[in-house]
């Protein structure tokens, strides 16, 4: 067991934002910058560069230590627990992050757990699991204007020398070039099947439901453009254009993600435990009679009700499978919230989660999120593999953090852009039931990615 203390500086952060100290700061280094901006949004931003570990992998985990290299056999979240779990913290300070693994977990993590068929081939090529541990960061309090610089150290001595380092980084000016972002340039996406490919995927999945099968599956399209851009420009024009309650951008060093995901996954604070799930989409009016007129038609109509209703149920049997019997209610029901492209119905079910059960217990039984995959889940998840054909990668996984006091917070993987040898990949999908309309689910998956597409001046 490794015994780290919090060590702290705190000053006044009113003439910064959290993106001119992340220039300042992280750079162009490898680490990671969390944000949370409109509905839901809270009061921190997150960034944290030079970690002290990074775990990896996808079929087994490598721990690698600033070169130092182990592999771990086994589940690869067994793997990351237990290094998480080999560091204890003392935070005196009650941050809202007490340092730990910050990252990204894809959708195939589920095949350790359940057996599901991997038949599909894989296209983008990242790790199914890729987490980066900090043991120094920084939280911008946007409710005071303060910066808080955090290092954790066995000592004060060595605390000092990288709390002198990162105020003085803080410090420094920004380059002007970064005053102003690139405009994009106009780029046409393709994507990994045709309108006429995706609609008789979605009559196949209908037939599926009229056997019995399964209720409702999610299929998803993956579109690709090539791009020259900066891959932290992408994430500032993503976070202007499509605020959203998780915002992040990962610099892994061999592929960057930026993502404004509406929807989390699961929250575990304390013995608390969260999930959101969203079902129901519709496109925003040009003004606010429109939105409420589109609104009250979304919250009427009998097949969005019915497909919320069933992927909230399923959030129930998950929460119920890690909480304390009687603990599992339901905060709020189809509230309709709103985005900068579209609209969405969203239930807050809550849970007290058992004393045996940890965050990366809570995370492996709900991953994933019944909104990205169907109902019941596992018959569904065997059908995306058949009808989607291409490893889904980070889509529909998860992104967020496991902190060193075992709490966590992930959002699920979507309205998201993963940027790797100069492509971008981004993917969306539409929840099928028995009266789905193809023409319409294929535009439903438009919608969901048109916000991202526009980042980077594309068209679809």
């Amino acid at each position: 067991m490794r015994n780290l203390k919090t060590y702290v500086r705190e000053f006044s952060g009113d003439t910064e934002t959290p993106i001119t100290i992340f220039y300042k700061y992280v750079g162009d280094e490898k680490g990671f910058l969390l944000e949370s901006r409109g509905e839901g949004k809270t009061n921190f931003s997150i960034m944290g560069k030079n970690p002290m570990a990074i775990l990896s992998g996808n079929d087994e985990l490598i721990i690698d230590e600033k070169g130092n290299k182990t592999v771990v056999k086994g589940k690869l979240l067994d793997g990351v627990k237990d290094y998480i779990k080999s560091i204890n913290v003392t935070d005196d300070y009650n941050l809202p992050f007490t340092g730990g693994a910050v990252g990204a977990i894809g959708y195939d993590i589920i095949k350790q757990y359940e057996k599901i068929p991997a038949i599909n081939r894989e296209v983008v090529d990242t790790p199914t699991v890729h987490l980066m541990v900090f043991d120094e960061f920084i939280i911008y309090d946007h409710l005071h204007d303060r910066i808080k610089i955090v290092v954790l150290a066995d000592n004060e001595k060595n605390a000092n020398v990288v709390l002198d380092r990162m105020e003085k980084e803080v410090m420094s000016s920004v380059p002007a070039e970064h005053y102003t972002v690139k405009e994009p340039s106009s780029i046409k996406f393709t994507s990994n099947m045709t309108k006429e490919k995706y609609e008789s995927i979605v009559e196949q999945a209908k037939k599926y439901i009229y056997e019995g099968d399964i209720f409702q599956v999610v299929l998803s399209q993956r579109l690709t453009a090539k791009t020259t851009d900066k891959p932290i420009d992408l994430y500032r024009r993503l976070r202007a254009i499509n605020p959203s309650p998780y915002l992040f951008y990962f610099n892994f060093e061999d592929y960057c993600v930026a993502g404004s995901s509406p929807e989390m996954l699961v929250e575990v604070k304390g013995d608390t435990v969260k999930t959101c799930p969203i079902a129901g989409t519709r496109k925003r009016g040009k003004t606010l009679k429109e939105d409420i007129e589109i609104a009250n038609g979304l919250l009427d109509d009998p097949k969005e009700k019915a497909e919320h209703t069933m992927l909230v149920d399923l959030a129930r049997n998950d929460m119920g499978r890690i909480a304390e019997i009687g603990s599992v209610k339901i905060k709020e029901f189809m509230q309709v919230h709103y985005y900068s492209h579209v609209m969405h119905l969203v239930t807050l079910v809550e849970g007290t989660k058992r004393k045996a059960v940890d965050s990366f217990d809570v995370l492996s039984t709900f991953l994933p999120a019944g909104t990205l995959s169907g109902a019941p889940k596992i018959r569904a998840m065997e059908i995306i593999e058949e009808l989607e054909e291409e490893k889904r990668g980070l889509y529909g996984g998860a992104v967020g953090y496991f902190d060193f006091n075992g709490n966590m917070d992930t959002c699920i993987a979507i309205r998201t852009m993963i940027i790797k040898n100069y492509n971008v990949y981004m993917q969306a999908g539409a929840g099928i039931v028995a009266d789905s309309v193809p023409e319409m689910e294929y535009e439903e998956s438009h919608n969901k990615v048109r916000a991202l597409v526009k980042t980077i001046g594309g068209e679809v």
